[in-house]
């Protein structure tokens, strides 16, 4: 095909003309906004009238983009007892907490392990609510007593998630649920606690935003470090703080480009593959270090950067060189987390890195078109699929890629009925 920078125009204006704002009623919102509401109906074993906390993460809440092929796959929950809470090390117990809270609530200190961004949860106090003054009084304790981050039994590990198949309601597929436990914490870590501090050149994210994400708080999620996983102390107490809360408030102020390219580097790196070392066997990269990558350069570019002149594809393939630097240099700090390394030193990175660097402007551009616009042209009318089947010269592609656009526009009706019939 001719000139590849005309190619990435023409895949740049694909993708901004089918990734659509999404509709107050999404299929994928409302599958989320039902899985969150089945985890919170659930018990603790052990006391069948205090529920669970939960609250939909990951990609059903991160993005507000809906592009025309889905973005995730599965839905994320993290939820939490209302009787376990966590503190920074060395903060008082509070004496008021939110009405969800139980009036009896364990607390537990959040402890330093050796490794940056995984710690312990140590007992620290039981707090109790007292009815004539709604104020929580505590006893202190003084036993060395960590909490474990075992929860369920006999049910399909992922990490530090719990996977619930998804099944079929009617003509719709639901989609799996990933159930993370968590304990949430109401302040804001000290193992974080330059980043609300630190200097920006660029006012991303701005002062409110940086606001609203201290106030948030942070949670720790049960799983270990991966060197620790079969030590027999620390496999069962380690935890990893999670920044989710954070991560949802500061992608949706991304402008809808960012959001673009998120998807679109998600999309390039699980189709590749890019995402498992050759032989399947250790994850090199995963999906967080595309996140972190994006919340990095969303802080340290301008505006301008991501818009002048708008080209998706060039975006792309810079911040894919930047991956492979990271991973040659053995490193890629994590966003939060003081002087914690997302990248592993132990695996080898050399062949990620070296595939990272090897792409450039018009492989993308064309690989975008084969993958990316021939599966959305699947979607579409057979004769849709035979232009993209013709597609071999410039004015070729602009006719499907018109057409697959709008075909885009003409089944959002569609589109809503399906996330309608999720209702009922």
């Amino acid at each position: 095909m001719a000139d590849h920078s005309v190619v990435s125009e023409i895949v740049t204006k694909f993708f901004l003309n089918t990734c659509r704002l999404h509709p107050q009623l999404s299929e994928h919102g409302i599958q989320a906004a039902m899985m969150c509401a089945l985890t919170a109906r659930r018990h603790p074993a052990d006391n069948a009238e205090i529920d669970f906390i939960s609250l939909v993460t990951g990609s059903a809440a991160e993005f507000y983009i809906e592009p025309m092929l889905p973005y995730a796959g599965d839905i994320d929950v993290m939820f939490h007892d209302s009787r376990e809470l966590a503190i920074p090390r060395g903060h008082p117990p509070p004496t008021q907490l939110p009405a969800k809270f139980h009036d009896y609530v364990t607390l537990y200190e959040i402890v330093d392990s050796h490794l940056p961004g995984y710690v312990y949860l140590k007992l620290r106090y039981i707090l109790s609510e007292s009815i004539e003054d709604d104020m929580y009084y505590c006893v202190e304790n003084d036993e060395e007593l960590y909490l474990s981050n075992m929860f369920f039994h006999n049910r399909d590990y992922h990490g530090p998630t719990v996977v619930a198949t998804g099944v079929s309601r009617g003509p719709v597929k639901l989609l799996s649920t990933d159930e993370v436990r968590c304990v949430t914490c109401l302040s804001w870590p000290s193992q974080a606690a330059d980043w609300p501090i630190r200097h920006r050149n660029y006012s991303w994210p701005d002062s409110v935003t940086v606001d609203h994400v201290v106030n948030n708080g942070c949670d720790v999620v049960g799983v270990a470090h991966r060197q620790c996983k079969q030590h027999e102390l620390m496999g069962r107490s380690q935890w990893r703080l999670s920044f989710s809360r954070a991560e949802i408030v500061l992608i949706n102020s991304w402008m809808p480009v960012q959001q673009i390219v998120y998807h679109m580097l998600r999309f390039f790196l699980k189709t590749k593959r890019l995402t498992d070392s050759a032989d399947n066997s250790e994850r090199v990269m995963s999906n967080y270090h595309i996140k972190t990558l994006m919340l990095w350069t969303s802080e340290l570019k301008p505006r301008s950067w991501w818009t002048e002149p708008l080209n998706l594809v060039r975006i792309c393939v810079e911040l894919l060189h930047i991956l492979s630097v990271c991973f040659i240099d053995t490193c890629c700090p994590h966003y939060f987390v003081n002087n914690c390394n997302l990248v592993d030193v132990s695996l080898n990175l050399g062949v990620v890195a070296t595939e990272l660097a090897s792409v450039n402007e018009a492989f993308l551009s064309a690989w975008l078109v084969d993958k990316y616009i021939g599966e959305c042209a699947q979607l579409c009318p057979d004769y849709v699929l035979q232009l993209f089947y013709d597609a071999n010269t410039i004015t070729n592609l602009q006719k499907v890629t018109s057409a697959i656009i709008q075909c885009r526009l003409n089944t959002s009706l569609f589109h809503l009925w399906d996330a309608f019939f999720c209702t009922v």
